[in-house]
């Protein structure tokens, strides 16, 4: 799955840790994410949607890989 997390917290002068801090995960956890290598749960992924004000799908989108 990919996501455009890093671009949207990077819009907003976020760190990793602030991003982190408001979503009550790690900054790794972060750092993961932006980098695809985790796929958050539907949990975590509603959260950032909520975040950011924005619909799941336009966070995240799956790939033919997936």
């Amino acid at each position: 799955m990919k996501n455009c997390i890093k671009q949207l917290r990077k819009e907003r002068g976020w760190r990793q840790e602030d991003l982190a801090r408001q979503l009550g995960v790690s900054r790794q956890t972060i750092v993961a994410m932006e980098n695809n290598k985790y796929d958050p749960t539907l949990a975590l992924a509603m959260k950032v949607a909520r975040l950011f004000e924005l619909p799941v799908e336009r966070i995240f989108t799956l790939t033919w890989d997936d």
